[in-house]
């Protein structure tokens, strides 16, 4: 059994277990949150969210982090102008304890 679910304005496709790395969250490590679910499969049954209730998966925050730099160097030739800039995108990482 497997669920789409929705986090940061992105899908994921998650399993009972599963540790995934979402957009970040304001929880604290260790705290247990509800994220509202699109869909769910288990063999040849599908679940959509809109068809009935709500439905939502549990999951334990396990912690917060950076992802690796991003590196952006604007230049205008002739000019002179050099702009370089870095970007770490923040994330916290979470494992689904229940689906549905």
């Amino acid at each position: 059994m497997y669920a789409i679910i929705l986090s940061g304005g992105k899908q994921y496709k998650v399993a009972k277990g599963d540790t995934v790395e979402v957009e970040k969250l304001y929880a604290g490590a260790g705290e247990k949150i509800t994220i509202p679910v699109l869909m769910t499969v288990d063999g040849d049954k599908v679940n959509l969210a809109s068809n009935s209730t709500k439905l939502t998966a549990e999951a334990t925050v396990l912690g917060h982090g950076k992802e690796k730099k991003v590196v952006v160097y604007k230049y205008k030739p002739k000019k002179n102008v050099r702009k370089k800039k870095g970007h770490r995108q923040p994330f916290t990482q979470i494992k689904i304890t229940k689906i549905g």
